[in-house]
């Protein structure tokens, strides 16, 4: 019987810092409530001025190796997915090697596909795993996604981590299948050199976030042989409140099998962490026995789908880091629009320009 590949340990980073999507309206001088009530968002998580994508990566990192138990130098791959490397040339998997002192001969790379960054980066570290060329593997999810002043984009865009390591010993949740489904869908895009991504605004849900998602999770449950009444939870990407809520319906799922990964209306949409959080969130919950079906979306476009299995070893593990609803009930710092805007650097000083 071959032996499962799965995750070892997991672990999730959420800055405490807040904007209301009020105060965001109230900048522009806009309807807060109505765009509260439109994209089913309260506030989103906005990272210090002194974080970045590598920083969340670390904490994260961190987290997913303790619940895992493991020593930096068992680990053998390394992948960072992101839509918000801080370097344009320079790699952010060195930096969070260096911090979590994995040794040199670690392979690395980093990631890009959008907001489908983070399951890319599960997908390549479970092939790795699965392989043997390497005891764990590492994949992380962070962002610290930004919107244009001003842009629908920016009531929902925000900041956090997730990470994952992945092996085949002492796991916490068998992966019983992967597919994808990929096209040439141009939603969603940002050319070098521009500071802002540009949205193609109707073809965000359809043919974009709706067919890609439907796709992906129709195949996993043909393939796996399962149907929504088979998972206790399902899990997917998060760009508003409600097309999560939509798109598990379409498909034939309970708003309480949603529920638990359901974060974005409290901290907004984590891009390439969006859908991995979920799933922490809802491992921190989980049973052994549990079956979890967590479905990605990455702009321009694709899905990830994942069926996993959730094993005894859960509650051994929970406890063993900080759990998302400690990140999410605070100590919080709420910040108003001229906090915020100096945070994500959208005031900049004369010498900075």
């Amino acid at each position: 019987m071959q032996q499962a590949t799965g995750i070892a340990g997991y672990g999730a980073y959420v800055p405490r810092y807040r904007i209301a999507v009020g105060e965001i309206a109230r900048a522009w001088g806009l309807d807060g409530a109505a765009y509260g009530r439109g994209l089913a968002l309260q506030e989103k998580a906005v990272p210090a001025s002194d974080q970045d994508a590598i920083t969340l990566a670390v904490e994260a990192a961190r987290s997913a190796m303790r619940r895992a138990g493991a020593d930096a130098d068992s680990v053998g791959a390394l992948y960072v997915g992101s839509e918000s490397h801080p370097y344009a040339v320079k790699p952010s998997g060195t930096v969070v090697a260096e911090a979590l002192g994995i040794p040199p001969d670690v392979h690395m790379a980093d990631l890009e596909f959008a907001c489908k960054a983070g399951t890319e980066a599960m997908h390549l570290a479970a092939a790795v795993a699965e392989s043997g060329r390497a005891r764990f593997a590492m994949a992380i999810a962070a962002d610290t996604s930004q919107g244009a002043p001003g842009d629908a984009l920016e009531f929902a865009t925000a900041a956090g981590a997730a990470a994952f390591l992945i092996g085949r010993e002492n796991l916490v949740a068998t992966f019983d299948l992967i597919v994808t489904h990929a096209t040439d869908t141009p939603d969603f895009w940002r050319r070098e050199g521009q500071r802002y991504p540009r949205h193609g605004g109707r073809f965000t849900g359809e043919p974009a976030y709706f067919h890609h998602i439907l796709q992906a999770a129709r195949k996993a449950m043909v393939r796996s042989g399962l149907s929504p009444r088979d998972f206790r939870y399902v899990v997917f990407h998060q760009p508003n409140g409600k097309f999560p809520v939509r798109v598990g319906r379409m498909l034939g799922f309970a708003e309480e099998q949603i529920a638990a990964g359901l974060l974005s209306p409290r901290i907004g949409n984590a891009y390439s962490a969006s859908a991995p959080l979920g799933l922490c969130a809802v491992l921190d919950g989980a049973r052994p026995g549990d079956r979890v079906l967590m479905v990605s979306y990455g702009s321009g476009a694709g899905s990830d789908a994942f069926v996993m299995t959730v094993t005894e070893r859960i509650e051994e593990v929970k406890t063993l880091a900080p759990g998302v609803d400690d990140m999410l009930s605070g100590p919080l710092v709420r910040l108003d629009y001229t906090q915020y805007a100096r945070f994500r650097r959208k005031i900049a000083r004369s010498e900075d320009a």
